[in-house]
């Protein structure tokens, strides 16, 4: 107890340099307070960035080992290069032929969330004219729709149009983010209706309105057919102003879900139809033993995983250098302010040289005069961090709201526009639906952002300045001889 009350006596007694440490660590806490606060406040950012932005995996061509495969060897004729490069077309074609039998088992993993896909079917349709340059320039002399692209169907191999099907909306990566857009109508929640959505070009070339019928036919059988329903029209935003950009090959895609085209495709078996998975994982960390999966589970060797995470980590590129500026600000601040104060408790120690001396003569063991310098710096430290937390806590909230403000911002404008582009417009069951669009956060602004967390961290600040500072103490005190101390005071 008489070592505390010493250490109250001779704060008092020391105003001037105990005011002087406690305006240092005022300023280092102001400035911790702060720094702290944005640290945080950045990493709430990047963890909502994370779960706002979904790890997608694709499976597309290893060109790395496509390239050794299809290199012939220098000994080989010309005759056996071209049947090299014939095998490997083929290897590679049957390689990447994707099944949904196969999507379904890479799907059923430990490592995926959610997975989805989209397959396309080329197909052609009774009176339906395809949008082209061709007939948006000369439409009337081909007698509109009623001529214009069924003329030319008997015979066909081709198609005139590709039906795109989708196993979910999470699938219609284009909705989401806005290059097509609902002008009129709405897409189907229902997977299994028999509907589309067509584009305005081709809705406006052939007078097509909503919840009129279309039939699609099969290219190679006449008599495979399929009537959907229009229930929705959408535009495609284009960079450029010419008819070239407007007549788009994607006008002639006509968009609905993917039981439609297996039901369609399920009676013709040399049809050709491409299916494009997509793969939501648990954990970006979990790549690799996807790929490693998927091999085991028969994925050719000609296709590897391809993944989203450039894109992820770009998105909070921003905002992780803001949370690195703040870490080497915060370091800087203790660097400098435990300097400073290790200077000034040395300087205190020489002017206290005789206090020292007088106090080892009457009796005191080293240890208590050791424990007493570091009370005296302990209280002035915590003083003075309370007085800088309160200070950082008034300055950090603005800080940390200003850098929220955007993002906020940002999330909500996201979450409308994605709303729109699947023709909801506010429909709140349609945008649940949808992954990979989560909120960015639940709140508007941080009413405390120096928390808990930030205190015990302010808190352990304070004890390692106190620990820096009197160490000078510590360190003088066991080398000083009372003796020698009296006899130069003499």
């Amino acid at each position: 107890m008489y070592i505390l009350k010493n250490a109250l006596i001779s704060i008092t007694r020391n105003k001037g340099r105990n005011l002087l440490i406690g305006i240092i660590i005022v300023v280092i806490a102001l400035s911790s307070a702060v720094t702290l606060a944005i640290r945080n406040s950045a990493s709430s950012l990047i963890n909502s960035y994370e779960n706002k932005y979904d790890v997608k995996a694709t499976i597309g061509v290893n060109r790395e080992n496509m390239r050794g495969g299809m290199r012939p060897e220098e000994s080989m004729s010309d005759e056996d290069r071209d049947a090299k490069r014939e095998e490997m077309q083929a290897v590679f074609a049957d390689a990447s032929n994707i099944t949904e039998d196969e999507i379904n088992k890479y799907g059923d993993s430990k490592y995926v969330k959610e997975y989805y896909y989209q397959v396309s079917v080329g197909v052609n349709a009774e009176d339906l004219e395809k949008a082209s340059m061709e007939n948006s320039e000369n439409n009337d002399k081909m007698g509109g729709p009623e001529n214009g692209g069924r003329e030319k169907f008997n015979g066909m191999n081709d198609s005139d149009f590709t039906l795109t099907g989708y196993s979910t909306l999470s699938a219609m990566e284009d909705f989401i983010n806005g290059r097509y857009k609902i002008t009129d109508g709405k897409i189907s929640t229902d997977m299994n209706d028999n509907s589309c959505v067509i584009s305005e070009e081709l809705a406006t070339l052939n007078d097509i309105k909503l919840n009129d019928e279309i039939a699609f036919i099969d290219p190679n059988n006449e008599d495979n057919k399929i009537t959907l329903k229009v229930a929705g029209i959408y535009d495609e935003e284009s960079d450029t102003e010419s008819m070239m950009g407007m007549f788009a090959a994607s006008a002639n895609n006509i968009i609905t879900n993917a039981n439609v085209v297996n039901n369609f495709t399920k009676n013709d078996e040399d049809i050709h139809k491409t299916i494009t998975p997509t793969f939501i994982l648990t954990d970006k960390k979990d790549v690799q033993k996807f790929e490693k999966e998927l091999t085991s589970k028969g994925m050719s060797e000609y296709l590897t995983v391809q993944t989203n995470l450039d894109e992820v980590e770009n998105s909070t590129k921003t905002i992780s250098n803001v949370k690195t500026f703040a870490t080497t600000f915060l370091i800087i601040t203790l660097i400098i302010g435990g300097a400073i104060l290790f200077v000034i408790s040395m300087i205190n120690i020489r002017e206290r040289k005789y206090e020292i001396g007088v106090l080892r003569t009457i009796g005191m063991k080293k240890s208590h005069l050791t424990m007493q310098f570091v009370c005296e710096l302990l209280i002035v430290s915590f003083a003075s961090l309370l007085i800088g937390t309160g200070l950082g806590a008034m300055c950090s909230v603005p800080v940390s709201n200003h850098l929220l403000e955007s993002e906020i911002s940002n999330s909500e404008t996201q979450k409308q526009n994605v709303e729109n582009n699947f023709g909801g417009h506010g429909d709140k069951p349609m945008f649940d639906r949808i992954s990979g669009t989560v909120e960015v956060a639940a709140f508007d602004s941080i009413d405390a952002a120096v928390d808990l967390k930030v205190l015990l961290e302010l808190l352990g600040i304070g004890v390692a300045l106190t620990l820096v500072s009197a160490l000078a103490s510590m360190i003088s005190i066991q080398k000083f001889s009372p003796l020698t101390i009296l006899k130069e005071r003499s």
